[in-house]
């Protein structure tokens, strides 16, 4: 029998939750077919099977929220013998997708000890090793079925919402991918309830089950970044009749005198403000270029159109600048590599992670040897990735091996951005807005000023792991080979 673990979800990601198992105990599993859907900080993901076999057994239930390279199946290899008997019901181990989250860091605790964790429900615990405990098993039967349709795919932020205002799966109609539902469609189901006065209060809903009219009102917790496993202090809420919490920003409701509204942080911003706080201790350094993209603006211009028509996609200016930063790590392979306290760990391939802004967060997917790309292959790549991140369809490899990042703060018109670098990366390039300006340009016959398609360029780096006269090189290179695109360059 062969063990399946919970695997790394990312360079900066120490633990998932189990959302959902796409395999019951007793179902034959293809090596890489999906096996379940874990839930982190930054995506949903399906999870291949790394072994071909029989599902023996399920050791984490949906919902419990455990670090990497903990064991959370049982796989029986194609070949070997396999109990085909009926599995009993497991007792008392369905876990709500977010009744628990684990506070401890993979390797915080033994693998046997139980350290503390903060609750949504007091009766329910999620053990670092994926067991956990029930005060009863009529009681995770109750809620079992308080949740309605188990099958129901949704982030824990949203099976948070159905709880809050007591609602099943089966009342609300998915509008997301694959039927998924959003807390929009939440959202619009209670708005739709109030205005038809079958809402009195949260967790009265009309038509809501009769046993979560009954349950007590589950308080969420929001854990700050610790250094230990120790459960950290819940954020305060503001008190008294002028402030509320609020569980969306799309669903905020001003009551008379009331001044303020918490807006929770969910699974994502917690991520991200937890990565933030650790790339904050890094002493970062920033330099500013100036590029010349006129070059690559008339060739978009000349070729854009039939590119659409071919591709069904636009050319963005993104995949030059990509593909110039490729050409440039070439020469400069220290600057394609992590930081770590033994030293530079220098990487061979070049793994470039695009910046992708989702609803209320952001993500950085990453584009595998990216040098073997064309630019037609780096505009592809950008443009599904943007697709599946924004649809929560990215797999766990898109979010893995980084080592150098591209953030395009251009989109929105921004001219100057000082990025917060991607640890433990040790330098990030922004691409600002494409404007038109006047430029100073040098002929045999004098200085002239042209109007020119112009690009600033800001990279931040690590100060431990590189200079600023690395750094100058390194983007003097992607300047060289931006300012050197001509209306014939091959874009496939």
């Amino acid at each position: 029998m062969a063990k399946v673990v919970m695997p790394q979800l990312g360079e900066s990601v120490a633990e998932g939750t189990i959302g959902k198992w796409l395999k019951q105990p007793g179902d034959h599993v293809a090596k890489d077919e999906p096996l379940l859907e874990v839930i982190t900080d930054k995506v949903n993901a399906e999870v291949p099977s790394p072994f071909e076999g029989v599902l023996e057994k399920i050791l984490v239930e949906e919902g419990a929220t455990v670090p990497h390279d903990a064991e959370i199946a049982i796989i029986t290899a194609a070949g070997a013998e396999a109990d085909t008997a009926p599995k009993p019901a497991a007792k008392a181990t369905s876990v709500p997708a977010d009744a628990a989250i684990a506070a401890a860091p993979a390797g915080a605790a033994e693998p046997d000890a139980r350290p503390m964790v903060p609750v949504m429900d007091t009766t329910t615990h999620a053990a670092p090793n994926g067991s956990s405990s029930h005060a009863s098993a009529a009681s995770a039967s109750t809620a079992e079925s308080a949740h309605g349709d188990s099958s129901a795919r949704m982030t824990p932020a949203v099976r948070m919402l159905l709880r809050e205002h007591g609602l099943s799966p089966e009342q609300i109609e998915g509008t997301g991918h694959g039927g998924r539902i959003t807390r929009e469609d939440v959202m619009r189901f209670v708005e739709q309830a109030a205005s038809a006065g079958g809402t009195t209060e949260r967790g009265a809903t009309a038509g809501a089950p009769a046993a979560r009219a009954a349950e007590p009102a589950a308080v969420p917790s929001v854990p700050q970044a610790q250094p230990s496993a120790s459960p950290p202090a819940p954020s305060p809420a503001p008190s008294g009749p002028s402030a509320a919490v609020a569980p969306s920003t799309s669903s905020v409701r001003w009551e008379p005198g009331q001044d303020e509204i918490l807006i929770p942080l969910n699974q994502m911003r917690r991520g991200i403000a937890n990565q933030m706080t650790k790339a904050a201790a890094v002493p970062v350094a920033y330099s500013t270029f100036e590029v010349d993209v006129t070059g690559v603006a008339n060739l978009r211009s000349a070729q854009g159109e039939a590119y659409r028509a071919r591709e069904g996609v636009g050319l963005s200016y993104l995949p030059f600048v990509i593909k110039a930063v490729v050409e440039a790590l070439h020469s400069s392979p220290d600057i394609n590599a992590h930081y770590t306290d033994e030293g530079l760990l220098r990487k061979r391939r070049i793994n470039v992670g695009v910046a992708i802004a989702v609803e209320n967060g952001l993500i950085v997917p990453v584009i595998h040897d990216a040098d073997q790309l064309s630019i037609n292959g780096l505009n592809r790549a950008i443009q599904d990735l943007s697709a599946r991140a924004r649809s929560n369809r990215l797999r766990l490899d898109d979010l893995q091996g980084g080592t150098f990042t591209v953030d395009n703060t251009g989109w929105f018109g921004s001219q100057l951005t000082v990025p917060i670098l991607n640890v433990p990366e040790v330098c990030i390039l922004t691409t600002e807005a494409v404007t038109k300006r006047p430029i100073v340009r040098e002929t045999p016959d004098g200085d002239v000023i042209a109007i020119r398609s112009m690009m600033n360029l800001v990279a931040g780096y690590d100060h431990r792991a590189t200079d600023g006269a690395q750094v100058g090189r390194f983007v003097k290179d992607v300047i060289c080979w931006l300012e050197a695109v001509g209306p014939d360059m091959p874009i496939y």
